[in-house]
C-alpha cells in the first residue's frame, strides 16, 4: 500500500522539472501555506476583553489576504492544555517585515493561554489558511458591519478597499462604547464611521438596517460586508436578496484542522440545486452572503 500511494503522489506531484504520468511537464511547485514557529513581539490587552498580539515570522507565512485565518497552537494555561489548534482571523499582515498581528478575545483555555505570550516567546503557526474577501468588480463604496472580535477581519478588508480608491462606511457595533475595537483604524484612513452599541440603543438589527437603507438610497453601498454576528447576518442576507446587492460573510466556526480534512466545520449553504455543505475552513471562511445560512 505504501509503495503505492509513494507512485500515486509521485504521479500527482512530481519533482519540478520531471513529468507528470501524462508526459505534462510538472509546473514548479510555489507554497502558500507555513508552518514554522513565530516570535512574539508584543501581546498586550485593548480593553477589558480584547487582546493585540503581533508575531514575527517568516515572509510566506505573512502573505495573506484579509479574510485568511491562522491556526495557532495556544501555550497551556491555569492547568489546562490546549490540544487543537486555535483558528484566528487575520488583523493586519505586513509581507516585507513577516509581521503579523491578532486581536482575540479571551474567552476559553485557547486564547487564555495566548493571552500568557510574553515578547521573545515563540508560538506555532500554520497558515494563511482559507478564501479571504474579494474586491473584485467596479465598487465605488462598500459597507461593512460588524460587531465584537468579528471586527478583527473587517479592519484589514476596509484598508485594502481604501488602497483600492474605494470608499468605505463602517458599522461598528458592540456592547459599549469602550469594547468597540478597531475604531482609530477606521477613522485613520478618512472612512465614515458608524459606532452602535447596546448601551446606547442602537445596535439593533432593526435600528442597523434603516441606516442601511438610507446608505442604500443615496448610492453609498455597492456591496455588503460582515462578521461577528448571526443576526445581522439574517438582516444583511436579507437586504442583499431584495436590492440584488454582493456580499461576503466571514464565518467564525469551531475548527480541528483548519485544511478540510477533518470535516468538523461543515455548515449548511444555499445553491441553485439546494442546499448544499461546505468546510469554512477550505471552502470559506469567506462566502456568498446570498448563500449562507444559519
Amino acid at each position: 500500500m505504501a509503495h503505492t500511494i509513494q507512485h500515486l503522489s509521485h504521479d500527482l506531484y512530481p519533482e519540478p522539472g520531471q513529468e507528470h504520468a501524462t508526459g505534462v511537464p510538472a509546473p514548479a511547485f510555489h507554497p502558500t501555506v507555513a508552518e514554522e514557529d513565530a516570535t512574539v513581539l508584543s501581546n498586550m490587552a485593548v480593553n477589558a476583553q480584547y487582546w493585540h498580539l503581533v508575531i514575527q515570522a517568516s515572509p510566506l507565512a505573512a502573505a495573506a489576504s484579509p479574510g485568511q485565518f491562522y491556526q495557532l497552537q495556544c501555550p497551556p494555561a491555569h492547568g489546562a492544555t490546549p490540544y487543537l489548534r486555535r483558528p484566528m482571523s487575520l488583523y493586519g499582515t505586513d509581507p516585507a517585515t513577516g509581521q503579523i498581528q491578532f486581536l482575540y478575545k479571551v474567552t476559553g483555555s485557547g486564547t487564555r493561554g495566548l493571552s500568557t505570550l510574553v515578547p521573545s516567546d515563540t508560538i506555532r503557526i500554520l497558515g494563511p489558511l482559507g478564501k479571504g474577501y474579494d474586491l473584485a468588480g467596479h465598487l465605488r463604496h462598500i459597507v461593512v458591519i460588524g460587531r465584537g472580535v468579528g471586527l478583527a477581519t473587517l479592519a484589514p478588508l476596509a484598508e485594502a478597499a481604501h488602497i483600492a480608491g474605494i470608499g468605505v462606511t463602517a458599522i461598528l457595533s458592540a456592547r459599549s462604547p469602550e469594547l468597540i475595537v478597531s475604531a482609530d483604524r477606521f477613522n485613520m484612513n478618512g472612512m465614515s464611521v458608524i459606532p452602535v452599541t447596546d448601551t446606547q440603543g442602537n445596535s439593533d438589527p432593526a435600528w442597523i438596517e434603516q441606516a442601511l437603507r438610507g446608505l442604500i438610497s443615496a448610492d453609498r453601498c455597492d456591496a455588503l460586508f460582515t462578521c461577528g454576528s448571526s443576526r445581522l447576518l439574517h438582516m444583511l442576507r436579507a437586504l442583499a436578496v431584495e436590492f440584488d446587492l454582493p456580499g461576503q460573510v466571514a464565518l467564525e466556526q469551531q475548527m480541528a484542522c483548519g485544511l478540510g480534512m477533518c470535516f468538523c466545520c461543515v455548515r449548511d449553504f444555499a445553491s441553485a440545486h439546494g442546499t448544499v455543505t461546505r468546510r469554512v475552513c477550505l471552502d470559506g471562511p469567506v462566502f456568498d452572503i446570498r448563500e449562507t445560512l444559519a
